[in-house]
């Protein structure tokens, strides 16, 4: 009977054992499968948010247009004559102040009065000035000459070298060429800046000082 009672203890002791082994098994397989769960779920809420973030990013970007240039502009020129301005002459006169419109006029007609030169220099003549760019293309700037010594400077023939010459050129073909800037007032001197010079009257002693490739040159004015 001892040995009976001893053999079931045993046996007993043996099956809780097991048991035990057991529930430690299910519960490692269980935590590892819960850890694999988390680790392949984690990337495609990551790709979720990135998503969102991307299209709240493409919601709210704003699209600029660049302001569009005139594509012509319509004055009254001399005796009533409708003249069309554009290119870049167009945005230069679209652009200037009423001083600097008054200080212009009305624009002048005919082939000699506007145009396009051979070196691709545009013009525009006034009865007060002139608008002129290098070229007619979208972008390039215009400057803008009203009458005066500065311009009569400017359109005085020269040599090469800028003295003046009847055999030389004026304008833009001239020595000093295009200009590069509207006139600039500096107290009583205003100046006109050009490719390869300058040009400076000084409004209170009507002395006007022309500069060609940094050498001070005659005026060719009386």
């Amino acid at each position: 009977m001892r040995q009976i009672a001893s053999r079931r203890i045993e046996l007993v002791a043996g099956l809780f054992a097991v048991a035990l082994i057991a529930a430690a098994c299910g519960s490692g397989t269980t935590s590892d499968d819960a850890a694999s769960q988390v680790s392949s779920t984690a990337p495609a809420v990551s790709e979720s948010a990135a998503a969102t973030s991307e299209d709240a990013t493409t919601d709210t970007a704003v699209e600029t247009t660049p302001e569009a240039e005139p594509a012509a502009v319509k004055v009254t020129g001399e005796r009533d004559v409708e003249v069309t301005l554009d290119g870049p002459i167009a945005v230069k006169y679209a652009s200037a102040t009423d001083a600097q419109k008054d200080a212009l006029g009305a624009p002048l007609t005919g082939d000699h009065n506007a145009g396009t030169r051979e070196s691709g220099v545009v013009f525009q003549q006034f009865q007060g000035g002139v608008i002129i760019a290098k070229n007619n293309d979208s972008g390039t700037p215009a400057y803008l000459i009203t009458s005066g010594k500065i311009r009569d400077a400017w359109n005085t023939e020269r040599a090469p070298d800028g003295t003046p010459s009847l055999a030389g050129k004026n304008g833009s073909p001239g020595p000093l060429g295009v200009p590069t800037s509207d006139v600039t007032n500096d107290d009583a001197l205003q100046e006109v800046s050009f490719e390869h010079g300058t040009v400076t009257e000084n409004t209170q002693t009507g002395e006007v000082t022309v500069t060609v490739n940094g050498k001070v040159v005659p005026s060719g004015l009386k």
